[in-house]
């Protein structure tokens, strides 16, 4: 008995301090349903997603299909903006900011800002007599990638299983119960869209068309089928609903269809994509079904593995997790975000298919915040973050698809407003590829959306070394480059080439004033966007005389400049305010996501980069603490990226009811409302602090904070097709595992010295990497405001390591 009583306590005081190795499930669960769609789990395919609410006496699965968007195919290329450019630009020049702004306020007003979104509808399973229940669980299994509801009623368990099946693309659920003819209920669609419904014993139907929006009709027809399978019992049908009485079992297939084909064609016949999917379906058992269906998700989830340990905080309910993660210690938490942004984006964007959104595929709202579209000034490029990194490269490509599409779109408003070559992109799109100026000139003067999204490629490029891939997408580098060389202007009071009118995304300099030119982050998306092309032609060995004219105009743009404040400008002229706290950080995008600044390489533009950061503050909404985590992580501040991460998994609903930047119930990220980019941020973040390829080398552990003193995580993704495993033991490296595809050198950078412990032949690095993955930029030196003091502060020391590596090949190391 003492000895039961000494073990129980040791497990307890273990747990306490946090195991090494943990053997909790990856799942979010709960001990009540939803009582809102902030609080409902998500389950999707790419293409199909639903919100599961597991209210015992009132299921309700809120549908929706990736192409079900207001509108159709359309371009907003505003033809009498283009005039107004050169006056804007002109004015602007003069310093006339404010009757800069005002002219481009009252001519660059688009009549189409973009088309929103939306959801299919609400299929409605209500289960009479259930309103009494105990036993209440419900979950969902990020390992599995299936939700479940479970409860009691009167002695009796009832339990339903759903999941968005990645092989047979309908939604499929299993209701059951432990007693024979126990399971009786109604099923009935609602649908804020234009639909109609049929109810008959076969299946049940809800067919529709999207909305109308800003004039353009909406003309996505989608037809949803559900087909309700028995064990027993019967089915009785009403008008505008089937009852199911005295079944032992239930299985319902959900299928939708529509017409899109591609952003310019609607084509489809939607009635025989929903029929014929959902007969395919029908062929084969539950069992079956769900088995392949789990099997195609671990193919993508489970190349990555992340142990933080886990204490006690991880046996309660998921919501309680969140509320205590702030003040609490519960390292498992942070694994299990981790990988639910994983989940999420393996959930919302496959091959083939459209990009995760605003929203990822999951939206309730014909009118939704943003109109869960593609914001292009950072939060679509946050959304695909983690894909190369956490081993996800797969699901990038729905956004390479829709970079392409933007490159033929674009050209149209290259020339009608700009009378430019190439392609350009503004601030914003939606599933028609409109690349026109969106929501006004306060925010869409922008004009380096090509640039940034363009990055996306070459980032692909870099860690998969796919030639075949960089060949095909050239020509979109290429074209994007080509727009800036015919839009860049020499500034007459500095001499530097120049994008203008742009802006410093959503930010102002002056009340109500963010029309500008020259400002940081489009210097250096331009400086990344040219040199990727020079580089790409080189490889490629083609367009030698376009990239004499890019290495020519690159030297001209203006170096990063830090200001009177020991801040990194974020625009061209010293007008940072220190007391600015704007949730957009655009100037640090040579940081991260950018490789620019490095604290080995530009020491003045890191330290001016963190000081810009801490006049940022910390607290805002979710998606820019999902970005902050990246940038304390490239700064090499653990505990700064940590605190950071503790922001941002930490309750968005407040006591009152008020809702600020955080972490929903069902751990969807709060801007608020919901935004996904944050979630896909944090996940990146995560990986960040534990390993970074971009700065010539790779490096282990590079921020790490004291609450993960013990951990492992496997699969993370270097440059260069380098495969990492990583296991560390009291903040230090206790074995490292490199997995080469590419071959090439291997350059290591660690803070405690390690040795081979296989057939690695490891050397001191030194000198220039030659791996050409590895390849640095070369900056000019910033320009320092006079008035500016800035103290750099010491790096803690690290040991630099090569080594050669053969394609197929594995290399293992340990603490020397």
């Amino acid at each position: 008995m003492k000895k039961t009583i000494f073990f129980l306590l040791l497990l307890s005081l273990i747990l306490s301090f946090g195991s090494t190795k943990s053997a909790v499930p990856l799942k979010l669960w709960y001990d009540e349903p939803a009582d809102g769609w902030n609080k409902a789990l998500p389950i999707g395919n790419g293409r199909l997603g639903a919100m599961i609410f597991g209210n015992p006496a009132r299921e309700k699965l809120q549908l929706n299909e990736e192409t079900v968007w207001a509108g159709h195919p359309y371009n907003n290329c505003d033809a009498e903006s283009g005039p107004y450019i050169p006056q804007v630009r002109k004015l602007l020049f003069q310093g006339k900011y404010k009757k800069a702004q005002k002219l481009a306020n009252d001519n660059m007003m688009n009549e189409q800002n973009g088309m929103p979104y939306q959801p299919v509808g609400n299929l409605h399973i209500n289960f009479p007599g259930h309103q009494n229940f105990s036993n209440y669980y419900r979950d969902l299994n990020i390992e599995k990638a299936v939700s479940s509801v479970s409860y009691s009623v009167e002695g009796v368990t009832f339990r339903r299983e759903i999941f968005s099946s990645f092989t047979d693309d309908v939604i499929i659920m299993k209701v059951t119960a432990d007693r024979p003819e126990q399971i009786n209920c109604e099923l009935h669609f609602t649908s804020p869209q234009t639909h109609s419904e049929k109810y008959n014993k076969n299946k049940i139907i809800l067919a529709g068309k999207s909305g109308n929006r800003e004039g353009i009709e909406g003309k996505i027809k989608f037809e949803t089928q559900v087909k309700p399978i028995l064990d027993g019992g019967s089915i009785v049908v009403q008008d505008t609903s089937i009852m199911i009485k005295n079944a032992n079992s239930v299985k319902f297939y959900i299928s939708i269809g529509t017409n899109f084909k591609n952003y310019k064609e609607l084509s489809v016949n939607h009635e025989k994509e929903a029929t014929t999917r959902l007969q395919a379906a029908l062929e084969q058992d539950y069992d079956t079904a769900k088995n392949k269906h789990i099997h195609n998700y671990q193919k993508y989830f489970n190349r990555v593995e992340l142990d933080l340990g886990t204490t006690n905080a991880a046996h309660k309910p998921t919501d309680i997790r969140i509320e205590n993660y702030p003040e609490g210690y519960d390292p498992h938490l942070a694994a299990l975000y981790f990988q639910f942004g994983r989940y999420l984006l393996i959930s919302s964007s496959q091959p083939g298919g459209q990009p995760a959104t605003l929203q990822g595929i999951w939206n309730h709202e014909m009118s939704p915040p943003w109109d869960c579209k593609y914001t292009l000034d950072i939060n679509l490029e946050m959304n695909y973050w983690p894909a190369d990194k956490t081993n996800l490269p797969e699901m990038a490509q729905p956004l390479f698809k829709l970079i392409k599409g933007l490159s033929e779109t674009g050209q149209e408003c290259a020339k009608t407003l700009y009378d430019a070559r190439g392609w350009v992109v503004h601030h914003n799109t939606d599933i028609w590829r409109a690349a026109g100026i969106y929501d006004g000139a306060y925010w869409g003067l922008w004009q380096t959306g090509s640039a940034w999204l363009t990055q996306s490629i070459w980032r692909h490029y870099m860690y998969s070394g796919n030639h075949d891939f960089l060949e095909k997408f050239y020509p979109v580098l290429k074209d994007a480059a080509i727009f800036y060389i015919d839009e860049l202007v020499k500034d007459p009071d500095t001499g530097y080439l120049v994008i203008g009118p742009s802006t410093s995304p959503e930010n102002e300099y002056m009340e109500g004033i963010t029309a500008s030119f020259g400002t940081t982050m489009d210097n250096q998306l331009l400086f990344d966007l040219f040199t990727n092309v020079i580089r790409a032609s080189k490889i490629l060995e083609q367009d030698e005389p376009l990239r004499d004219t890019l290495l020519n105009l690159r030297d001209k743009l203006p170096p990063m400049q830090i200001g009177q404040y020991n801040q990194l400008q974020e625009w061209l002229f010293d007008w940072d305010d220190t007391t600015d706290h704007h949730r957009h950080v655009s100037h640090l995008y040579g940081l991260y996501p950018g490789n620019q600044i490095s604290p080995y390489r530009t020491p003045l533009l890191f330290q001016a980069a963190k000081n810009s950061l801490k006049y940022r503050g910390d607290e805002s909404t979710g998606w820019s603490m999902g970005w902050k985590v990246n940038l304390w992580a490239r700064l090499l501040d653990g505990e700064h990226a940590y605190k950071l991460l503790q922001d941002q998994i930490n309750p968005a609903i407040l006591s009152n009811g008020e809702e600020k930047g955080g972490t929903y119930p069902n751990m969807l990220d709060a801007h608020p409302p919901f935004q996904i980019d944050g979630n896909f941020g944090c996940a990146a973040g995560i990986a960040e602090m534990l390993m970074q390829s971009h700065d010539g080398f790779i490096f282990i552990l590079p921020a790490l904070p004291d609450k993960w003193k013990n951990g492992e995580i496997k699969g993370l993704q270097a440059q260069g097709g380098f495969q990492i495993d990583i296991s560390w033991k009291n903040g230090k490296i206790d074995s490292l595992k490199v997995d080469s595809e590419l071959s090439g050198n291997c350059r290591l950078r660690i803070y405690n010295p390690i040795e081979a412990a296989g057939n690695a032949q490891l050397k001191k690095a030194v000198g220039t990497n030659p791996n050409p993955f590895y390849k640095t930029k070369d900056l000019k030196p910033a320009k320092i405001s006079p008035k500016a003091n800035i103290e750099l502060i010491g790096l803690k020391k690290t040991y630099l390591y090569d080594f050669a590596t053969q394609p197929g090949k594995t290399y293992k190391f340990h603490l020397k």
